[in-house]
């Protein structure tokens, strides 16, 4: 399979598990609402994922491939189907005893991970009936995550990239089936379960079809094993460290009245799409070439090509900025506001939405903002940096959750989202691996204008367009609202943009990637 055969199938396989997430979303938000069953639900869901960022795509992925590769290009086929058995074994084996941990000691765990349900009797009695029903789902999917990086070593992708889609499906079938459960949070959390077996189904078959099934091995103290461990421990601590700010959002929300962790996911499931779509899309792309370039001696190169991608992507992500401050209300409204989901569910979401909204300009830049160390065979320096961003981040929950709510932790995860990028943009411009341009500076300007404008259409055109969405379709108002807004709002703002640009100078078509180095029209 091609490269481009092989982005291709992975974009459009990452697109689909979105569509799929946001149905789930919607579908959860009908019947779960922003209660006591959703706040039990988001713990129950959260732990076991934890445990997978640091322990599973985190830590394993960064180590385990990288081994088994080496041991495929040095040792033949043959051979790394055999280390892979031996990691297999050996991650089963782990997983199996974790999960009797937690199955045993679940109301320990939630004790020490979530503190408030104490003080939420029949909050955390569901919590512990949902834990116990999803945890299983860590167990199946760190084996897809060793599976689905032996496919990839492999140049096999898709079914690795379709495997989230799985999830989303099955949280959504088990809530179509509520009648069969005895409440929505025990239908999304059998949902939860019923996909990992699923997922690792998926690998294991697409595995098999490949001939890389290695399910069990005896493990050895070979040298493979040995390098897989040196390169896995400092992982776990560097995953670890990402984690904390999650885990202290859930500990911490766990504190929060009802509804808390439940506006938190809402906000954070619309504030995440910018980011995977533009920011980490971006950075995922600005990586190589700027490598590329700074290995040919290019180093203005990579540098326009930094900043033509750091000019895009604050272009791109501006109107989502705008949505989420300026109208945050309506967005959560016609997202989510339906069935169990109250307007009262909805507001709350959105002041969390806009908390998230004032940092997603520094999230989004974070990662081009990186590609200045990585491109260059540093990363001690941005992870020196992250781990300072989480401190503070942390601190600032725990200093404003109690006066400002849910909305304290996002307003902190926005804060730190800025220390990070600033801090990397100041030192990267200082060594000169960072220099925006005159044309970056003109999109920003140009960006800036162009968001004001929007900002004015989304406070004075809200209410005639309310009215004209409530005429077209009085039952569906909140939909309709959103729909028209947005249609009104990309009008305004690229219409707007693009002059901007133009008066400066600037061809919007400048602001395209550039061709890869050494390649040629």
């Amino acid at each position: 399979m091609s490269m481009l055969r092989s982005l291709a199938s992975v974009g459009g396989f990452t697109l689909l598990s979105r569509l799929t997430g946001f149905v789930r979303d919607v579908a959860m938000g009908a019947t779960l609402g922003a209660g006591m069953l959703a706040d039990a639900f988001t713990i129950a869901f959260r732990l076991p994922n934890h445990f997978r960022a640091i322990f599973g795509e985190g830590a394993f992925n960064a180590a385990y491939v990288p081994s088994y590769s080496r041991v495929l290009e040095t040792e033949g086929a043959a051979q790394a189907k055999r280390f892979s058995a031996q990691m297999f074994t050996l991650l089963l084996g782990s997983q199996v005893v974790l999960l009797a941990l937690a199955l045993v000691y679940t109301r320990e765990l939630l004790g020490v991970l979530a503190p408030g349900l104490e003080l939420e009797p029949e909050t955390l009695r569901h919590a512990l009936v949902m834990t116990r029903i999803t945890f299983p789902y860590l167990l199946c999917v760190t084996l897809v995550t060793l599976l689905s990086g032996t496919l990839n070593a492999n140049g096999r992708f898709a079914a690795a990239a379709f495997a989230p889609v799985l999830l989303n499906a099955s949280i959504v079938a088990c809530l179509a089936a509520l009648f069969a459960f005895p409440d929505a949070g025990v239908a999304a959390s059998v949902g939860v379960a019923l996909a990992g077996v699923l997922e690792l189904a998926l690998m294991i078959v697409a595995a098999r079809r490949a001939n890389l099934l290695g399910l069990f091995a005896r493990p050895r103290w070979t040298a493979d094993v040995k390098q897989f461990f040196k390169a896995f421990l400092p992982a776990v601590i560097g995953s670890a460290g990402v984690q904390i700010a999650l885990f202290a959002d859930t500990i911490i929300g766990s504190m929060l009245p009802t509804g808390g962790l439940a506006s938190i996911y809402y906000a954070d499931r619309l504030y995440q799409l910018p980011i995977g779509v533009i920011g980490i899309a971006a950075g995922t792309v600005l990586l190589p070439e700027m490598s590329r370039r700074f290995a040919a001696g290019d180093a203005a190169g990579a540098l326009d090509a930094q900043n033509r991608t750091m000019a895009l992507t604050l272009a791109l992500s501006a109107p989502f900025f705008v949505a989420f401050v300026a109208m945050a209300d309506l967005v959560m409204a016609g997202v989510f506001q339906r069935g169990a989901f109250t307007p009262e569910a909805a507001l709350a979401s959105a002041r969390v939405l806009t908390a998230y909204g004032a940092g997603l300009f520094a999230v989004v830049l974070i990662r081009s903002a990186v590609a200045s160390f990585q491109a260059r065979g540093d990363t001690t320096t941005p992870m020196v940096i992250a781990l300072a961003a989480v401190a503070v981040n942390v601190a600032l929950k725990f200093l404003l959750f109690k006066p400002f709510g849910a909305a304290g932790l996002a307003l902190a995860t926005a804060v730190g989202a800025w220390i990070n990028f600033l801090l990397l943009a100041a030192i990267a411009m200082s060594r000169g691996d960072m220099r925006p341009d005159a044309t970056a500076w003109r999109v920003a300007a140009s960006v800036a204008g162009a968001c004001g404008l929007l900002a004015l259409t989304a406070i004075y055109a809200r209410a005639p367009v309310g009215e004209l969405a409530a005429r077209l379709a009085p039952h569906f108002v909140n939909e309709a609202h959103l729909a028209l807004m947005g249609a009104l709002g990309a009008l305004v703002y690229f219409a707007a943009l693009a002059g901007l640009l133009l008066a400066q100078g600037v061809r919007p078509g400048r602001l395209k990637p550039m061709r890869p180095a050494g390649k040629r029209p």
